[in-house]
């Protein structure tokens, strides 16, 4: 017999074969390049067919390649042969000799063994599964809608628009179609409505259920096979009952499988006389049940899911609603097979796996992508098994390893759980709670770090189930204590780092220490010594918790990291009262006697009256409070900021840059070494910045020589902490002030906050800083968030508590009664022996033990409440923002109930049934013990890096900066194909990197791409994030604009108001977000309704952002257009003159926009005029009059619709621009001292910062990045140039800034751009000495803002055949008038003078 073994063990081939390959999904993404090439596949009883392979595949991942193949499925245990020799699965498919574009390659059926006949056999039961639409709901992972959503159907055909290369335009949503095919919107997505139907979250999917194939099948009752059989081969036997009724029983042996004649009474192995053995079993099923046959074949015909539909994700993404059939549908023909439950033979070694993977070697791109991706499977197994783990030890499973009931220790599947130790140092148990979560975050901390190559960290995950957090590690390899002296201490046998290691010397110690110094630099923790208990000192990299130590395997550990971090001191009220523990005290006292450090001992670091305006600092519920990386970096960057005053002030003070710089005296170097001490930078001759991890600490002593450098760092953390006060938090509530993509939910607000090194125990001080703000009204959304954040989480704490006294049989009536106190002002639970009663009679009258009163039943809602805002005031320091009950956050904040609820899901595991509950009940629970499904594990878990894919992509936004738009193409294609092939696309990144995508493509003129790829980036979201995450709303908005500019204006309408559904699910009408998906709304529409979508946007842009704001001008240009459409001039000229004063606000009286807002405004009133002459000439006798209506064309709406969106978006600041226009003038000057000539036939071109370099020449963007400063030079006609000088920035039109260029370009021959068509050709950038002028910008890197796809653009139109202005974008797309005469009329259709009666004057 010949088993393969693939790369990677027999636990990872186990998990390849039986992974859930459904037929038909699609091959591995091939990216067509000159090592793709395509090969014909024979053989094994399959047709032949073309397939298409890579020249760096093993010949491994072609079989994987091919078993996924519809041809092929789900035959299993091929292996490749060419030109009658058999190919080695782990050679690489360039090196096989005579292997070429098409060759002949036949599949060679090989013999089983008798465990790759279980997995053939589980992988045929996977296929006959064919799981429905609701086993996604049922398993608790998100689905995607889409498919659902978009489905259409049409005359003669079965199903409407699939996913991937498969999409295609149904008949009724070509160009031509009717926007009335799905009517008016329902009335509970109208502006104003109230109602919050949760069954339309979930609409029935259109895919069928799966058919019955077998009515039975299970292993044979004659199982094992009797000795003497096994020595003849046969593996097993199978019973199968066919639809037909008929019975069979079926061998296993190393051929395949045949039909024997044993009976359920009579044991006869002997093989049958008919059908003939088969290498699949579906063959021999198909010979002996027609039935079977054909509805297989329909199922390898039926319509395929694309691959990011398909595939499974790598993580659990849990979904708060469930099918409102609990129960399945179609019993589980399958169960008895055994195949699920299959125990591996020996445990995983998760910590092996996951370091073998990460040394890898990296030194090509193909070895990276292998490494990502077996790291990231890795992880995904290893997270897979922490959530079972977690589920069987706390249903009590699994008994513990220890006899310690206080921290009880767990083994399960090569994992050792625990919930830690509950100390007292550290804040009982939210101390404990702190402690493994921390513990996760260095371990990610130190995972990122690409320098130290050396350190290694075991794999980690926490997950919280049923109120109880587990800590999930691999098992640590043992200690290698050779090198240790026989008479050493325990404590310190097989340590080479850390506080109790003593003191030693090896190389092992050496390179660990190496190793740390570099990890410390990259992290920005400062080397410091420490008293060790035994009073000698010991320098360390790291917390003093911290070991490091050398295992079995002889690779170099780090473990107990978490405190890593440095300490908050705003809650380390006690560094106020004590000094920190310096031994020597007189010296100590002494030097705190000096002048310099007298005052330094009385200021303390904190700002003036700083624990009077903030209460800072105080006491905490835990002493595990650190600070985040991203404050330590924001931090040094605004202390760089001061040195960098500061120097420049002391050089300005002794005369000036230019002479001290010139003097050769040490002016300067004073200057620099006065900064250094100004700011508190460790070195005081540069500018260096870096923490102590132990400052702060409780129970760390620092030895006498310390003293200046502890104090220093108890300076610099009193500073950070303020820091984040101070700055941070006002930088925070500034953002949502002026953006209309502010957080939308509890999950968007922490990413929010953490990007800007805020942590979530400031929740209070946010909600202060909002009520304090004088804009607290226009804020009240973001203030509407964090009183919801605040409230959940408080509530979830309480929840866990409650949960932990609750026996397993009463969860789900404990969970229904514990939402009924929170949800319902005056709820009165039933007596117990009502409950009990129930019970019985639910259990057929079996058994009365729930008669006593449990501690659970007997809480009220007034007491949960006690019991929140208590947790509440302790954590966040809010007392009386709560109220005095749900009700008053309804009536006080606008929260939803409904809201609440889905983060209370959310956050504890909970999934409720798909049903509309009705939350308003004043005393009856809306939610009962039936209506609660299922609680599933929560897991936090190390997140893989992507190294190269995340390279390509911020090579992308760095071309999207600079305005190369065809560059940024490249590499987002680039990065997209590397995602597919480490992540298979499933990956919040691979998100954003297709919406990104999307945008360039769109704003290059080709919709159909855009929509294409907009489609899997709605999937993607959908299935990571989340059905109704707040990115998935924007990614249907955005994908709602692709297609309208398609012409499939129904479908636009479907996800525009898809967009609208979640966004008043999961946050409420009350948002700005909610204005912009209005606006587009009211555009797309074409019933009445659309009136309404414009005036509430108009309304939630006035309010949120004011009247003279970019968004609200847009609103006031919008409901005039359309109440010209419906010959309302009169009010329409009242709204445009809105948008004229917000316009000359903003840019002034002479701005193009502005002039553009005067000429729309000057043809309303001419129109307006024209209907009132028509009307007084009609005269009484006629009793209708025919108003004439300006309609804008559907290029018009797209267009509003791509500023609305923020595809394209407007800036009102000109720095970037000036700035680089003093560069080149600066420079031309240079040139004309040097009298260097420029009038050069080329003009070379460089960035404004010296360009850019690509550090990774691998992905494909190394030469876009080198060569993203060259000059992409286009030569116009003088008349256009002189045009372009009139653009303003907002425009995007490309301008000249240099004169002498431009010049030169007036002297060569123009050269006419025509022709150019809309659809196609892409936006022409112009760069001189790297200025370019179509300018891209992001979000100045705000993570957020990459998660949703945002993406800051101002460019050109997408075809910009004459200089347009942003204002000219919204009004002068040819806006036709249909009159009563007939003719049609054209308002800013012209370039020059623009008249109503058809004629545009040139």
């Amino acid at each position: 017999m010949k088993d393969k073994v693939r790369r990677g063990g027999g636990r990872s081939q186990a998990k390849t074969d039986v992974m859930s390959v459904t037929c038909g999904i699609e091959a591995p993404v091939i990216k067509q390049g000159e090592d793709t090439f395509p090969v014909k596949i024979q053989g094994a009883g399959v047709e032949s067919f073309e397939h298409q392979v890579r020249g760096f595949w093993l010949v491994q991942d072609a079989v994987m390649a091919l078993l996924s193949r519809t041809e092929v499925c789900p035959r299993s245990n091929l292996s490749l042969s060419l030109a009658g020799a058999t190919l080695d699965p782990l050679a690489p498919l360039q090196s096989v000799k005579g292997l070429k574009a098409g060759a002949i390659i036949r599949l060679v059926e090989e013999p089983y063994s008798s465990r790759s006949a279980r997995l053939h056999l589980a992988r045929v039961v996977d296929l006959l599964r064919a799981s429905g639409p609701q086993d996604a709901l049922r398993e608790g992972r998100a689905p995607s809608i889409l498919e659902t959503l978009t489905q259409t159907q049409t005359p003669g055909s079965e199903t409407g628009l699939t996913m991937g290369k498969n999409l295609k335009r149904s008949s009724s949503n070509t160009k031509t179609e009717s926007t009335h095919n799905d009517g008016s919107p329902p009335e509970y997505l109208l502006p104003g409505s109230s109602e919050r139907p949760l069954m339309a979250l979930l609409p029935h999917s259109s895919q069928p259920e799966a058919p019955s194939y077998l009515k039975d099948l299970y292993l044979s009752c004659w199982n094992p096979p009797p000795g003497h059989r096994k020595l003849q081969g046969d593996f097993m036997y199978i019973t199968v009952v066919t639809q037909e009724g008929r019975r069979y029983d079926i061998t296993s042996c190393p051929k395949g499988f045949f039909l024997n004649r044993s009976t359920e009474d009579v044991f006869d192995p002997r093989p049958a006389q008919s059908p003939p053995l088969c290498h699949c079993l579906t063959d021999l099923l198909s010979h002996i049940s027609p039935a079977f046959k054909q509805a297989f074949t329909t199922l390898k015909n039926r319509p395929q899911q694309s691959s990011v539909e398909a595939t499974p994700t790598a993580y659990h993404t849990l979904s708060w609603l469930g099918p409102p059939c609990a129960s399945r549908i179609h019993k589980n023909t399958f169960s008895r097979l055994g195949v699920d439950e299959q125990a591996t033979t020996q445990a995983p070694d998760w910590n092996e796996e996951l370091q073998a993977a990460r040394d890898l070697p990296e030194r090509t791109l193909e070895e990276r992508l292998h490494k990502d991706r077996a790291l990231l499977q890795i992880n995904s197994a290893f997270v897979k098994a922490v959530m079972q783990g977690a589920e069987a030890i706390i249903d009590g499973f699994v008994e513990p390893v220890n006899r310690n009931p206080d921290d009880p220790a767990f083994l399960w599947g090569g994992l050792y759980m625990s919930q830690g130790a509950a100390g007292a140092v550290f804040g009982g148990e939210r101390g404990r709670r702190a402690a493994q979560r921390m513990e996760l975050t260095c371990v990610q901390a130190y995972s990122d770090l690409e320098e130290p190559q050396g350190v290694h960290t075991l794999p980690t995950a926490i997950v919280d189930y049923r109120g109880v957090r587990l800590s999930a590690q691999g098992l640590a390899p043992g200690l290698d204590s050779s090198d240790q002296e026989e008479e050493s201490t325990p404590a310190s046998r097989g340590l080479l780092y850390g506080i109790n290691a003593g003191p030693q010397e090896s190389p092992q110690r050496r390179k660990l220490l190496g190793y740390l110094a570099s990890a410390a630099k990259s992290m920005l923790l400062q080397k410091n010594v420490v008293v060790a208990p035994s009073s000698h000192k010991v320098p360390l990299f790291t917390s003093v918790d911290a070991q490091g130590l050398v295992g079995a395997d002889g690779r170099l550990y780090i473990l107990d990291v978490f405190r890593s971090f440095p300490a908050d001191a705003n809650f380390c009220p006690e560094v106020e009262t004590e000094s920190p523990p310096v031994t020597g005290e007189d010296e100590s006292n002494q030097s705190c006697k000096d002048d310099g450090d007298k005052k330094e001992c009385e200021v303390g670091g904190w700002p003036e009256d700083y624990l009077s305006n903030y209460g800072l600092p105080r006491s905490f519920p835990h002493g595990l409070c650190r600070l985040r990386p991203e404050l330590m970096r924001a931090f040094i960057q605004h202390k760089h900021c001061q040195f960098t005053e500061c120097v420049s002030e002391t050089l300005e003070e002794n005369g000036g840059f230019e002479e001290c710089a010139t003097a050769g005296d040490s002016r300067a170097t004073d200057a620099v070494r006065a900064a250094c001490k100004e700011v508190g930078s460790v070195s005081n001759i540069i500018f260096e910045m870096r923490f102590n991890p132990n400052v702060f600490s409780p129970g760390v002593s620092f030895p006498p020589a310390e003293r200046e450098s502890v104090n220093l760092q108890e300076r610099l953390l009193k500073e950070a902490a303020a820091f984040m006060v101070t700055h941070q938090i006002p930088d925070f509530v500034q953002f949502c002030l002026h953006s209309n993509e502010a957080p939308m939910d509890g999950t968007t607000l922490k990413q929010t906050l953490h990007q800007r090194g805020i942590n979530l125990r400031y929740l209070g001080y946010v909600v202060k800083a909002i009520a304090q703000s004088e804009h607290r009204e226009r804020l009240r959304h973001t203030m509407r968030v964090a009183i919801g954040e605040v409230f959940v989480r408080s509530t979830r704490r309480v929840f866990n508590s409650f949960l932990q006294g609750v026996d397993v049989a009463s969860v789900s009536t404990a969970v229904s009664h514990f939402l009924g106190c929170l949800l319902v002002p005056h709820f009165t639970p039933p007596s117990v022996g009502e409950e009990a009663k129930k019970k019985s009679r639910r259990r057929g009258g079996r058994g009365s033990g729930a008669s006593e009163s449990t501690p659970w039943s007997t809480l009220t809602g007034a007491e949960l409440w006690n019991l929140v805002c208590q947790d509440a005031a302790e954590t966040y320091n809010i007392s009386d923002s709560l109220g005095s009950g749900l009700s008053h956050l309804v009536e006080h904040y606008g929260l939803q109930k409904l809201s609440l609820l889905r983060e209370f899901c959310l956050k504890t595991g909970v999934q409720l049934k798909l049903k509309d509950y009705f939350l308003d009940n004043q005393n009856k629970s809306p939610i009962s013990p039936d209506d609660i499904l299922n609680i599933f594990p929560v897991v936090k878990h190390i997140h893989m890096p992507m190294v190269d894919a995340t390279k390509a992509c911020k090579a992308a936004q760095t071309s999207i900066q600079k305005g190369l738009l065809d560059q940024a193409l490249e590499c987002l294609k680039e990065a997209s194909y590397l995602f597919s092939r480490v992540c298979d696309n499933l990956h919040p990144e691979a998100c954003y990197c297709y919406s990104m995508m999307a945008k360039v493509s769109y704003l290059q003129g080709k919709t159909a791409e855009a929509r294409s790829i907009q489609l899997k980036a709605v999937v993607i979201s959908e299935r990571v994030l989340g059905f109704d995450h707040p990115n998935t709303i924007q990614q249907y908005a955005l994908l709602g604009v692709y297609m309208f500019s398609g012409g499939e204006t129904s479908l636009a309408q479907k996800c525009l108001l898809r967009a609208r559904l979640l966004m008043l699910t999961v946050h409420g009408e009350d948002h700005p977000y909610i204005a912009t998906l209005d606006s587009c709304l009211g555009l797309v529409l074409t019933e009445d309704h659309n009136g309404r979508f414009l005036r509430n946007a108009l309304r939630l842009n006035t309010s949120f952002f004011g009247p003279t704001h970019l968004h609200t001008a847009l609103s006031q240009h919008l409901l005039a257009q359309w109440m010209c459409s419906k010959g309302d001039y009169r009010s329409a000229m009242t709204h445009e003159k809105e948008a004229l004063t917000a316009f000359t606000s903003l840019f002034g009286e002479e701005n193009a926009q502005t002039k553009s807002s005067k000429d729309f405004l000057s043809v309303i009133t001419k129109q307006a005029v024209k209907v009132e002459r028509t009307l007084r000439q009609a005269g009484a006798e006629c009793s209708e009059q025919t108003v004439e209506c300006i309609n804008p064309t559907s290029d018009t709406i797209a267009e509003q619709m791509v500023l609305a969106t923020g595809i394209r978006r407007i800036t009102q600041s000109d720095k970037f621009q000036e700035y680089k226009q003093k560069h080149l003038e600066r420079k031309a000057a240079a040139r004309r001292e040097l009298g260097i000539d420029h009038m050069t036939k080329h003009i070379a071109s460089e960035t404004v910062n010296g360009g850019e370099e690509n550090s990774d020449r691998e992905t494909g963007c190394g030469k876009e990045a080198e060569d993203a400063g060259n000059c992409v030079m286009e030569n116009t006609n003088t008349g256009q140039e002189q045009k372009v000088e009139e653009m303003s920035v907002e425009s995007a039109a490309a301008e000249s800034t240099n004169s002498d260029v431009k010049g030169a370009a007036e002297q060569r021959q123009p050269e006419e751009q025509t022709g150019v068509d809309r659809e196609s050709s892409a936006s022409k950038v112009k760069t001189v000495n790297g200025a370019t002028r179509d300018e891209l910008e992001s979000e100045s890197g705000d993570k957020n803002g990459e998660i949703n796809g945002e993406v800051e653009i101002t460019t050109s139109p997408q075809v910009p055949k004459s200089p347009m202005t942003w204002a000219d974008i919204v009004v002068s797309k040819a806006i036709v008038a249909d009159g009563p005469d007939g003719k049609s009329a054209v308002v800013n259709g012209g370039g020059g003078g623009v008249t109503v009666n058809g004629t545009a004057e040139e």
